[in-house]
């Protein structure tokens, strides 16, 4: 569908109502460029109704982008978490629209300082295909709650999803507050290059890498949230059956097409044939009849399934063993790019599999002598998005925290810290850089303006030229040590 749809006159189409929508939305940014509380509650409101109202539409949507796609991993990964996300910042707003008191110090004295958190103006959004909904309504949640007029760049890989989301959209805002644009890599391309006030990416970081480029032209300050190859440590004091009911359902949502699902395990070595069965067994239990189960998500398209097919093969080649966990009858299975949980073990970095994000359902096992191991394997590659550790013990915990880089941990469970909204989410170096989700996002898509007010009394006067006065050497001797 979408090969037909995103024609090169398509794109061209969009390009050009890009542009006159741009240039709209700054205009009118300009007319009220600091929403009141109210204005921006009742944003919030319309939204939240809007997802609401679509939901069942959206989830017909994504079934038929993906070819398969349960409804439960819909309203779970998008509209569950994006309907959390509206009603945190909804109940939050007024506390995070607050002026924040600072201090002044005593030769500045009398006056009074304040921090204002101010609008940036438009803001684009470049959306992924894995979470369309939660990763383009997130973001435009706080844009909206920091009083922005928000432009949405949709994934060329989801058109059918992207059609409702402008209908919903569309439902309640004029295209002057939030515009949502659809196309191919031109219009990305075209998108990413515009002067927009902020701009939030999600995806690669070999596009993450693009984008930074093309906003570093306008000085545009960007959010990146990328991905990399997030581990998952196994500690010796966990069983391993209690261990894999922490991560697997984190690894077969959505088919493992999740930014922060685990990208590979790291287990004592002794484990990991206990580890293999273990993960066969529960993920049998999870999905029976696989090839005719509706829980279990497609591969979103060819392209991405012989990526994954081929870096398996690589990883074979190589000397790798691939355990598939359940069998796909092509017979049976009516679902297409149907692809199990398929375990990789004896894997090294000349894998393919190994050395990009495998954003899919391989899992690959590194085997550990000791937790140092793990950790320096872990920090002699670059920090990833998630990290997670699976260990009761107190002091591994405090360990694996001090001793490595991740954009954000979780201790016993797997990718559910994305949805806590009050925390901030967001990689680090190759995974991303800044900040949104809850009140960090809230100030993403602002601008800490400080503010000084000096009352009738003048002070500084008395500190003006010619210098050597007497109020000059009491400054120095009181201030100056």
């Amino acid at each position: 569908m979408a090969d037909n749809l995103y024609s090169p006159a398509y794109d061209q189409d969009q390009i050009a109502q890009f542009d006159k929508l741009f240039v709209n939305q700054k205009a009118e940014y300009k007319k009220s460029p600091y929403p009141s509380l109210a204005e921006r509650q009742k944003d919030l409101a319309l939204l939240k109704q809007a997802v609401l109202d679509y939901q069942e539409r959206i989830i017909v949507a994504m079934n038929e982008d993906f070819g398969c796609r349960s409804s439960d991993d819909t309203k779970l990964g998008d509209v569950l978490a994006t309907i959390m996300g509206i009603n945190y910042a909804s109940k939050k707003l007024k506390k995070w629209m607050k002026p924040s008191k600072r201090h002044i110090g005593v030769l500045f004295q009398p006056a009074k300082a304040y921090v204002m958190y101010q609008p940036l103006g438009v803001v684009g959004i470049v959306t992924p295909w894995n979470y369309p909904l939660f990763l383009s309504i997130g973001p435009l949640t706080l844009a909206l709650a920091a009083g922005n007029r928000v432009m949405i760049k949709m994934s060329e890989f989801t058109p059918a999803t992207n059609k409702v989301i402008n209908e919903m959209i569309a439902s309640v805002f004029s295209t002057d507050k939030v515009a949502v644009i659809d196309g191919g890599p031109s219009v990305a391309a075209h998108f990413t290059q515009q002067a927009f006030d902020h701009l939030l990416f999600t995806g690669s970081t070999r596009v993450g890498k693009i984008v930074m480029a093309a906003a570093a032209q306008n000085l545009t300050p960007v959010t990146l949230e990328l991905g990399g190859k997030s581990p998952t440590i196994i500690a010796d004091d966990v069983t391993i059956d209690d261990a894999v009911s922490r991560f697997i359902l984190a690894k077969t949502l959505n088919a493992g097409q999740t930014c922060v699902a685990p990208d590979y395990i790291l287990c004592p070595e002794n484990k990991v044939d206990e580890l293999v069965a273990s993960c066969k067994k529960q993920f049998n239990r999870m999905y029976p009849n696989f090839s005719d189960n509706g829980d279990y998500g497609s591969i979103i398209n060819e392209q991405q399934f012989q990526r994954l097919q081929t870096w398996l093969a690589d990883a074979i080649a190589k000397g790798a063993k691939s355990t598939p966990l359940a069998n796909v009858n092509k017979e049976q299975c009516k679902q297409p790019r149907k692809m199990p949980l398929t375990m990789v073990t004896n894997v090294n970095d000349d894998m393919q599999l190994m050395q990009d994000e495998i954003f899919g359902p391989l899992l690959p096992i590194v085997g550990y002598k000791s937790l140092e191991d793990a950790i320096t394997y872990i920090n002699d590659r670059p920090r990833p998005l998630a990290l997670y550790l699976c260990s009761h013990n107190e002091n591994t915990q405090q360990q694996v925290l001090q001793q490595t880089h991740a954009g954000g941990v979780c201790i016993n469970d797997a990718a559910i810290q994305v949805a806590q909204d009050d925390m901030p989410f967001g990689g680090i170096g190759p995974s991303g850089m800044g900040h949104y989700h809850g009140h960090e996002g809230f100030l993403t898509f602002s601008k800490a303006k400080s503010v000084l007010i000096k009352g009738k009394m003048n002070t500084s006067k008395m500190a003006f030229p010619p210098y050597g006065k007497l109020v000059h050497k009491l400054i120095y001797k009181l201030f100056l040590r």
